[in-house]
């Protein structure tokens, strides 16, 4: 049985900030608890959040690590019970977005986080009490402002996922402004998120064709524009065709994901200084490779579907075309550049063998399947 859910709420254009407060009003949050980080505070992208929301009680955290932790939800949640928050604005990246949905969780919910992980079978204990959210995206690569699921490094260092419809942001304002000018490094990590996401979502098993089109159009969008958004941050049209992208791939992202995304959920528990859109960037290609052979994607001849949204030739030019991408972004050229260790392999095939993406691969893999995929991004 498949279930097919669109999704929430979103306001997408250049100057969508503007709506926060109307947003605010419709959802029913007076005294919100805005969460980001240090950087968008810097960048001076939280005063301009700041700045709509006159007339509201407001308190801010900013201390969101660069993979939310337990510890960071902690601190969070109690800002939010200590001020009598209702509820929560995340302003910033998958990380702060993620941070918020923690909160969520422990501001109204009783125990440790993972009584909630979706591993743990904890997605039936988060209920409607969860904190009302409103989604700001500050960068073009989760899409967790339209997702139902958080990451989240918990208190035994094992990166999990929270999933539940209780977790999607009431609503989502996309301005792609607010990701002008970002650093190249950051937008081709979080622009390979967002292609890895429409990708291997793509290629799940798992029946939702409204998920298919809207991955695939992604793929077409953030393919075409990752390179001129990376080369020029003002490229307003290229900052607006990869938001897109990044919202698109997490709006399919409900079907399923799979290796690319078990690897690195887990990689980034074995080493959180990793970046995670990175990480998918280094394992595309080995994983690509793996699911070739998958049944479900010979039938619907998903690879030549993905070749001709990239403009290939030919299903076999995907591979080359991620790492030739990856190459011209400046991103890593494997793991190894990265820092990863063989002698790592252990405990990053255990975490990915135990996340919830090992299962929605259109073909499962088995401990020395991964040991073969983490070799050859090596």
């Amino acid at each position: 049985m498949s279930l097919i859910y669109y999704v929430t709420q979103i306001q997408f254009d250049f100057g969508a900030i503007k709506l926060l407060k109307q947003e605010c009003d419709r959802v029913g949050i007076t005294r919100p608890l805005v969460v980001t980080d240090q950087g968008v505070k810097a960048a001076g992208v939280l005063q301009k959040a700041l700045d709509v929301l006159t007339g509201l009680q407001v308190t801010v955290f900013d201390q969101t690590p660069s993979n939310p932790t337990e510890a960071a939800v902690r601190a969070a949640a109690a800002l939010y019970k200590a001020h009598a928050c209702d509820g929560l604005i995340a302003v910033g990246g998958g990380s702060a977005i993620d941070c918020a949905k923690g909160v969520a969780i422990a501001a109204t919910h009783e125990g440790p986080l993972t009584t909630y992980a979706t591993i743990e079978g904890g997605s039936a204990n988060i209920t409607d009490r969860a904190a009302p959210l409103i989604a700001v995206p500050t960068t073009s690569g989760t899409g967790s402002e339209v997702a139902r699921g958080a990451i989240i490094i918990v208190d035994d260092h094992r990166k999990l996922g929270f999933h539940s419809w209780h977790l999607v942001p009431k609503a989502a304002i996309c301005d792609p402004e607010l990701t002008l000018g970002l650093p190249p490094k950051l937008t081709a990590a979080t622009g390979m998120d967002a292609i890895a996401h429409c990708m291997e979502t793509f290629m799940s098993a798992a029946f939702n064709p409204p998920a298919d089109g809207i991955a695939l159009d992604g793929l077409e969008r953030g393919w075409a524009h990752i390179e001129r958004a990376t080369r020029d941050g003002s490229d307003r049209e290229a900052r607006f065709n990869l938001m897109s992208a990044s919202m698109q791939g997490a709006m399919a992202f409900q079907k399923g994901l799979g290796c690319v995304h078990s690897l690195s959920h887990s990689l980034g528990g074995v080493d959180p200084r990793l970046h995670h859109g990175t990480l998918n960037a280094m394992f595309l290609p080995a994983v690509i490779g793996f699911n070739a052979s998958a049944g479900s994607m010979q039938k619907d001849k998903r690879l030549e579907r993905m070749a001709r949204a990239m403009g290939l030739a030919s299903s076999l030019d995907i591979q080359d075309a991620v790492r030739d991408m990856n190459a011209r972004l400046g991103l890593p050229h494997g793991l190894g550049e990265m820092g990863v260790q063989p002698d790592a392999f252990g405990k990053i095939i255990t975490g990915a063998l135990a996340d919830h993406c090992h299962k929605t691969n259109p073909r499962l893999a088995s401990s020395d399947d991964y040991t073969e995929m983490l070799e050859k991004s090596m």
